[in-house]
C-alpha cells in the first residue's frame, strides 16, 4: 500500500513540474508571445498591401447632382367629348407620331357630317340653277327683251348662294374635322405612360389628366449645374464642336447607367450659387433613364495623357503635406512628399519624387513611420499565402483534439490518470 501511495506522489509531482515548465517557457501560451512580438515588438514587420505606380492617361472630370428630363412631354386629350370606345396602345409602349390611341364614338360626329354635306349640295344646285338664270337674262338683256334691272336682282342672287355655298363648305370641313378628331393620335413620338381613363367613360377636352401622357425618352436629356468658373471650358469644346461625355451613374456611385454627351448650357448664370446650369443628351436606347431621376453626374473636361499615377488609397496627408509610403528592396518603407492631381475613379494623377514600378502602401498605414519595417500580403483577405490551407485544418480539425489539446503537454496528469 506504501508503494503504490508513492508511486502517486511521483507521478502527481512530475505531471506539475511539467505543467509549470510549460507555462514559464511559453510552450502552451507561446501564440500570445507571438502575437506579441508581432503587434508590440520594435523589431516586427508590418503587414501592408501595396500597388505599383504606373503611367496612364488620367480624365479631368467634374462631379455633380443632376435630374433626367423628357426631351418632350405631351398630355393628350380628347379635343371632342364622346364616350371611349377603345385604346390601342399598351401601358409603358414605344409609340411612333400620328399612330393611333384611342377611339371615341364617332355616330354623332358622322352624322352632322352628314347634315353638313347635305346643306352644302342643296345651296350647290341653287347656285347652279341661279347661274343658268343670269346667262339667260344677259341674253335676253343684249336683245333689249327684259330691263336691266332684273339681271342686276338676279346676278345680286348668284351672289348671295355663292356666300351661301362657301358658308357650306366650311360647315362640311368643320364636321369632318370633328369627326377625325374622334381618332385619338400620338402627337409625338415617345413612350405612353398609364392610361388615365377607362374604357366606356366620358371624355372631354376639359379633363385635366387626358388620356396618356407620353414621354420622349429616346434621347432623354439631363440638367446638371456646374461652377461658373467651367463655363469658358465647355462653352470652347462645345464652340469647336468637340464632343463632352457625360456620365449618368446611381447615386450610390456604383453602377454607371448611361454614357451621353453635353448639348448646351443655359444662357445665364445663376448669381445665388454662382452655377451655370448644363443640358445633357443620352440615347437611352435601352430605356435604363426615367424623367426626374436623380443621378450622380461625372462631366469629362480633358484627359491629361500618360501621366503619372498611383491609387487614391495611397494617399496620405500629414504636416508636410501629401505623401506616400514606398516599400524599397529591403523591405522598408520611406515617404515621398507628392502633389496630388485629377482623380479618375480610384486612381489619381499625382507629381512628385515617384517613378513607374514604384510600390506604394495602399492598406496598413495606419502604424507606418519612414524606414519601417513591412511585410507585403495581397489585398484580398482570400488571396494570402495560407488562408486556404489554414481554413482548411480549421475546418478538418476534430473538436477532440482542441478540446484535449492541454492534456498533451500534461503527460504526467494523463499518466497519474492512467494508473
Amino acid at each position: 500500500m506504501l508503494v503504490v501511495v508513492l508511486g502517486l506522489a511521483v507521478a502527481l509531482g512530475y505531471g506539475w513540474w511539467h505543467w509549470h515548465s510549460a507555462d514559464s517557457t511559453g510552450a502552451a501560451p507561446g501564440r500570445a508571445g507571438a502575437d506579441g512580438r508581432r503587434f508590440g515588438g520594435t523589431m516586427a514587420a508590418q503587414p501592408v498591401s501595396v500597388q505599383t505606380v504606373r503611367r496612364q492617361d488620367v480624365r479631368v472630370t467634374l462631379n455633380a447632382i443632376g435630374s433626367m428630363a423628357a426631351s418632350n412631354t405631351a398630355v393628350v386629350r380628347a379635343q371632342v367629348s364622346g364616350v371611349l370606345q377603345s385604346l390601342n396602345f399598351n401601358e409603358g409602349q414605344q409609340v411612333r407620331a400620328g399612330q393611333s390611341l384611342a377611339q371615341i364614338d364617332p355616330r354623332a360626329f358622322q352624322a352632322a357630317l352628314s347634315q353638313a354635306e347635305g346643306a352644302l349640295a342643296r345651296d350647290g344646285a341653287q347656285l347652279d340653277g341661279a347661274r343658268v338664270d343670269l346667262a339667260r337674262y344677259r341674253d335676253l338683256l343684249s336683245k333689249d327683251a327684259i330691263p336691266r334691272q332684273q339681271l342686276d336682282t338676279q346676278a345680286a342672287l348668284v351672289g348671295q348662294l355663292e356666300g351661301t355655298v362657301k358658308q357650306d363648305q366650311a360647315a362640311v370641313d368643320s364636321a369632318r374635322l370633328q369627326l377625325s378628331y374622334t381618332h385619338v393620335n400620338a402627337p409625338i413620338s415617345g413612350r405612353a405612360g398609364l392610361k388615365q381613363a377607362d374604357l366606356g367613360n366620358v371624355v372631354q377636352p376639359t379633363d385635366a389628366n387626358g388620356i396618356v401622357v407620353i414621354t420622349q425618352t429616346r434621347p432623354i436629356a439631363l440638367i446638371f449645374s456646374v461652377p461658373a468658373a467651367n463655363v469658358a471650358t465647355i462653352n470652347a469644346h462645345l464652340l469647336a464642336h468637340h464632343a463632352i461625355p457625360v456620365e449618368a451613374w446611381e447615386r450610390s456611385g456604383t453602377t454607371r447607367l448611361a454614357l451621353g454627351r453635353v448639348a448646351t448650357l443655359d444662357n445665364a448664370i445663376d448669381a445665388t450659387t454662382d452655377t451655370i446650369k448644363v443640358k445633357a443628351l443620352f440615347p437611352n436606347a435601352d430605356d435604363a433613364l426615367f424623367p426626374n431621376q436623380a443621378v450622380s453626374v461625372r462631366l469629362q473636361l480633358d484627359t491629361l495623357a500618360n501621366v503619372l499615377a498611383l491609387p487614391q488609397a495611397a494617399v496620405q496627408r500629414g504636416t508636410q503635406g501629401f505623401y506616400v509610403y514606398v516599400v524599397k528592396a529591403d523591405n522598408t518603407v520611406s515617404t515621398r512628399v507628392i502633389k496630388p492631381g485629377a482623380v479618375d475613379g480610384d486612381w489619381m494623377a499625382v507629381e512628385g519624387p515617384l517613378q513607374p514600378g514604384d510600390k506604394v502602401v495602399v492598406d496598413g498605414v495606419d502604424r507606418l513611420r519612414d524606414g519601417a519595417r513591412v511585410e507585403v500580403i495581397a489585398s484580398d483577405p482570400n488571396q494570402r499565402a495560407g488562408a486556404t490551407a489554414g481554413a482548411q485544418r480549421g475546418a478538418s480539425r476534430p473538436a477532440s483534439a482542441a478540446s484535449g489539446a492541454w492534456g498533451s503537454h500534461r503527460p504526467g496528469v494523463a499518466a497519474s490518470a492512467a494508473r
